[in-house]
């Protein structure tokens, strides 16, 4: 660490020099992923650009519109540059898409029909989809309430997609098979991108009809290909995660097949009109340049999430996954062992933000959650979570799950805060 930025820290900002020599150390060490993950910021980059360059984005994309949102030339340019990027025949991109669940919803939905079957072949799906799908709650109008049936394939103890079982759960009534990319709550490693061109080709082999769909979720712009390149036939996500680049104010993303856009379109709004409605309230400014800044920031929050793990590898804590493993998504989990070790590792992230620092992050009963969740999001943009955050539900084995940083040198904050936190309050011993 640099002399000032360590003097900064220690003297002004009251860090614990153990803290920052530990911190030094891990950092020292993980270097070398730094250069890999650089390249592949670079590429997606340009990789971006490109999409830019090709749909000659002007000033006249920024404009408003009102009303119906017809003729948005904007909105539709936006969506020709989501659909390059990631090499897929059309995508939605829109701000009345509320957040990645919603955008994983209208996929699910607007795709099957009473008597179809969905199979995730990730185990568990996150969360907030359990009622979606019709997992827990009744009444709600949970695809199981309209007739679409669901089955779960588990992860074998590799942590790899279950090809067999998958075939074996394959019946004439599949209609699509998901994988969710990230980990979610769980203690897995992300599904990287040949896993899931095997998984596609897997699936297509046995029934070409079968869509493949992908939550995409805190998975853009880890590798230099994405869901859609590979095989996938259609992907969602959120636009404050990862592609909104830290400046989308809101919205959410699908891109696939045209076909299956259309259907997903008339969903989204209604059967004859689709996408050719839908307002995009002047933000197609912040949605553009956001994208176009998000492999810098992506890159930035996984650099924070390895620094993390090595820093509490070196305590002996598990986590996964590993300083040294390949990374699909931005989440690092780390196993605490206790609520009050997760509390406070929040408590550190939450002190560590530009916003609402002075706040101390209590568990509560957020909605569309099974356990009591703690969350740490002192963000520019409510929950957004490419910007510096860390969650865990309160449940054994008290896994807590840090993601984002807009840039490094505030992802790499954060993880000192959190261990000075834990620090202080005696759950970490540094001797």
């Amino acid at each position: 660490m640099q002399t000032n930025t360590y003097r900064l820290l220690s003297k002004e900002l009251q860090i614990a020099p153990r803290v920052l020599d530990h911190i030094s150390e891990a950092e020292e060490a993980v270097k070398g992923e730094f250069d890999h993950l650089d390249d592949i910021m670079a590429y997606n980059q340009y990789k971006v650009l490109t999409a830019f360059q090709k749909n000659r984005i002007s000033d006249t994309h920024f404009a408003w519109n009102t009303g119906y949102g017809y003729d948005d030339a904007g909105r539709d340019a936006l969506e020709r540059v989501y659909a390059d990027i990631f090499k897929a025949e059309a995508a939605l991109v829109r701000p009345i898409i509320v957040n990645g669940t919603h955008a994983l919803t209208l996929t699910l939905t607007g795709i099957l029909r009473p008597g179809d079957e969905l199979i995730y072949c990730t185990g568990a799906p996150y969360d907030t989809l359990e009622e979606v799908i019709g997992i827990r709650g009744e009444g709600k109008g949970s695809l199981r309430e309209f007739g679409v049936s669901y089955k779960q394939v588990e992860l074998t103890p590799e942590g790899n997609i279950d090809l067999t079982a998958l075939k074996n759960a394959i019946t004439e009534k599949t209609r699509m098979v998901t994988v969710q990319r990230a980990t979610g709550y769980g203690w897995r490693k992300a599904i990287t991108i040949p896993q899931i061109r095997e998984w596609a080709d897997f699936v297509h082999q046995i029934n070409p009809n079968i869509v493949c769909m992908v939550d995409n979720c805190y998975g853009e712009f880890l590798d230099t290909e994405e869901p859609t390149e590979v095989g996938a036939d259609v992907l969602a996500g959120s636009l404050i995660k990862n592609p909104g680049g830290g400046l989308a104010l809101t919205g959410g993303y699908i891109a696939g097949k045209k076909e299956l856009i259309d259907l997903i379109s008339y969903r989204m709004t209604s059967p004859g009109i689709g996408g050719e409605c839908g307002l995009t309230f002047g933000q197609t400014r912040t949605m553009f340049q956001g994208l176009f800044l998000a492999p810098k920031t992506v890159n930035g929050a996984v650099k924070g999430a390895v620094l993390c793990a090595k820093a509490f590898e070196m305590l002996e804590y598990d986590v996964c996954p590993k300083a040294g493993d390949t990374r699909s998504d931005i989440i690092e989990a780390v196993k605490l062992g206790s609520p009050e070790a997760v509390v406070a590792f929040c408590e550190g992230i939450q002190a560590a933000a530009p916003i609402d620092a002075y706040v101390k992050p209590i568990p509560w009963d957020m909605p569309g959650y099974e356990d009591q969740v703690v969350m740490a999001a002192g963000a520019f943009v409510q929950g957004s979570s490419i910007e510096l955050s860390a969650d865990a539900p309160i449940r054994e084995p008290y896994i807590v799950y840090f993601q984002g940083g807009l840039t490094y040198e505030h992802s790499k904050f954060g993880v000192i805060k959190a261990l000075q936190t834990l620090y202080e309050q005696g759950l970490v011993s540094l001797d």
